[in-house]
């Protein structure tokens, strides 16, 4: 399970630009649980993770589910991958802007809603939908 924030401000969307394996794009902050974590805690924490900003989440935008047979995985002989995405509206409380040390984020950035970067993973328009929004094209 990944529990993910959309923060957005002044008409800009916060984005990390997740790295793995050869593999890129933009993405929601956001990722996995660990256990014992609701997944408020998760979103919370992963945020401050990547992002360096401490958030609180609102409102539950959705939740999606998501299958990546294990050939297209980073590690194919991981298997194939069913998760389960939820996705909260956050709002930035404190902290600094800055990208996470030794993970799989290696730059977050805001964005304006109408000017997304084409390099974005499909989370993110998931996001926007679940917001009533339509990603640019």
């Amino acid at each position: 399970m990944g529990c993910y924030c959309v923060l957005v401000q002044d008409g800009r969307i916060l984005l990390a630009h997740w790295n793995e394996g050869g593999r890129h794009g933009w993405t929601l902050p956001g990722g996995g649980m660990e256990d014992g974590e609701s997944t408020e805690q998760t979103a919370v924490r992963e945020c401050l993770e990547e992002t360096g900003l401490q958030v609180t989440t609102g409102e539950l935008l959705g939740v999606d589910t998501i299958y990546i047979s294990g050939a297209d995985r980073v590690v194919p002989a991981a298997g194939d991958l069913r998760a389960l995405r939820v996705v909260y509206a956050g709002t930035v409380v404190g902290g600094e802007l800055t990208v996470e040390a030794d993970g799989s984020t290696d730059d977050v950035r805001w964005f304006a809603l109408d000017d997304l970067p084409e390099d974005r993973v499909g989370l993110v328009d998931v996001a926007l939908r679940f917001r009533g929004e339509n990603a640019p094209r």
